[in-house]
């Protein structure tokens, strides 16, 4: 089973729309059964809240189900329990690697890392703009998602 934990600030606009575009990816190719997946925040601030308002706009546009969520913090046991612990910018890594006590495994990355990119996902909690986030997240899974099979192949 491949575990995969997205992480962002809040765990209400990034980090949940990138688990709703993997969780439906992975669905697409008939492969549910072999992935968890699963997002976390590296801060307290929206716990127990639901995604946010654009980000499940933003998904039903594109026809993808919002995956049912309620935000919640990444914990250090977080790094033991995933394989994969994918953040949207350089301080979520930073935030992710301080929560998990450092990173000897290396199974912390960016999201865009996976695209050949060191770009950072806007948070659109602050840039308003859920379209090019989207498009940045699907860009990172789609990656993600080839690596993970090119690496189980």
């Amino acid at each position: 089973m491949i575990k995969i934990l997205f992480v962002c600030h809040g765990n209400i606009c990034r980090s949940t729309m990138a688990e709703s575009v993997m969780t439906y990816l992975v669905s697409k190719r008939h492969l549910s059964d072999r992935f968890r997946i699963a997002s976390a925040a590296t801060s307290r601030e929206e716990i127990g809240n639901s995604p946010h308002y654009g980000t499940a706009g933003k998904l039903r546009a594109v026809g993808i189900p919002v995956v049912p969520h309620r935000a919640v913090q990444m914990t250090k046991q977080d790094y033991e329990a995933y394989d994969y612990l994918i953040g949207m910018d350089d301080a979520n890594i930073r935030n992710m690697t301080r929560i998990a006590g450092g990173d000897p495994e290396h199974k912390i990355h960016k999201l865009l890392e996976y695209a050949g990119s060191s770009r950072a996902i806007a948070d659109p909690w602050y840039t308003g703009d859920f379209d090019a986030t989207y498009d940045d997240i699907m860009e990172g899974c789609e990656a993600l998602m080839d690596f993970l099979m090119r690496s189980q192949a």
